[in-house]
């Protein structure tokens, strides 16, 4: 075998040992991230609403919806916490350039890491959560043999409607604002144009809210904390209460 075949094998080897080691690195991420969400999900959940259910095939469904539901936690998790998993990266590969035990640490994965959460951020937010929603609250359709597969096509067909739905709401709004060729052919990159719009909008509107609902929060926070905490009583005038008190007292005598 030439050198150079040689050196292409080692190059493609070593690029192949990357790769899966990144998926390696990925896939532990994500399930540590899933273990998580599930304990915060079942640590806050109502213990009636996943445990104390008696049918079989609503006990599966809520099962199924819980699982689909800590996944996108796990994936909204990981979109909170990529961007200062990415900074500390940075600084500790600045910090030690020549290390052997953190050269996993590389730019190819934190790429991979971003591309897979858009990927599943998008997925989550087109088809994960809707999905779980309407399986919690189908029930088959009418005639259909009961059963978790009769759920799972009627969600599919009533999520297949929804996005037909609004797919052609945005055809007929796309018409009334302009009805050009221009504008027909951008409805069909859905994947290129219309999702990370999509995303980004949802993601502006998450903002706002947070913006909008924090000083209420504190407002109330403070309320609370207020009603519960007692005051302290260290600068009240002793003297005065007892004068105070002496005043009630006489007047109660006088009234007697």
């Amino acid at each position: 075998m030439a050198p150079e075949e040689q050196d292409a094998l080692a190059v493609r080897e070593q690029l192949f040992h990357e790769r899966v080691r990144e998926c390696i690195i990925c896939a532990l991420l994500f399930a540590s991230l899933y273990i998580l969400c599930h304990f915060i999900i079942t640590h806050f959940k109502k213990h009636t609403d996943f445990a104390a259910v008696h049918d079989d095939e609503d006990a599966a469904a809520n099962r199924i919806a819980l699982g689909l539901c800590t996944f996108t936690l796990a994936v909204a998790l990981g979109a909170v916490l990529l961007l200062p998993f990415s900074i500390i990266t940075n600084e500790v590969l600045l910090s030690f350039p020549h290390n052997y035990y953190i050269q996993w640490l590389n730019g190819s994965l934190i790429h991979g890491l971003w591309n897979l959460v858009f990927l599943f951020s998008n997925l989550s937010l087109v088809f994960l959560m809707p999905f779980a929603y309407f399986f919690t609250e189908s029930e088959g359709f009418a005639g259909s043999k009961k059963g978790i597969m009769a759920r799972v096509y009627e969600t599919s067909v009533v999520l297949l409607l929804l996005s037909l739905l609004v797919l052609g709401m945005g055809w007929v709004t796309s018409a009334i604002v302009g009805n050009d060729a221009a504008r027909r052919q951008s409805l069909y990159d859905l994947w290129d144009c219309y999702l990370p719009y999509l995303y980004s909008c949802l993601s502006l509107l998450g903002v706002l809210l947070l913006l909008f609902c924090t000083p209420f929060g504190l407002s109330t926070m403070f309320t609370v904390t207020g009603k519960l905490l007692v005051k302290p009583r260290l600068l009240e005038d002793l003297d005065e209460q007892l004068s105070c008190t002496r005043l009630e007292e006489a007047a109660v005598s006088h009234r007697i």
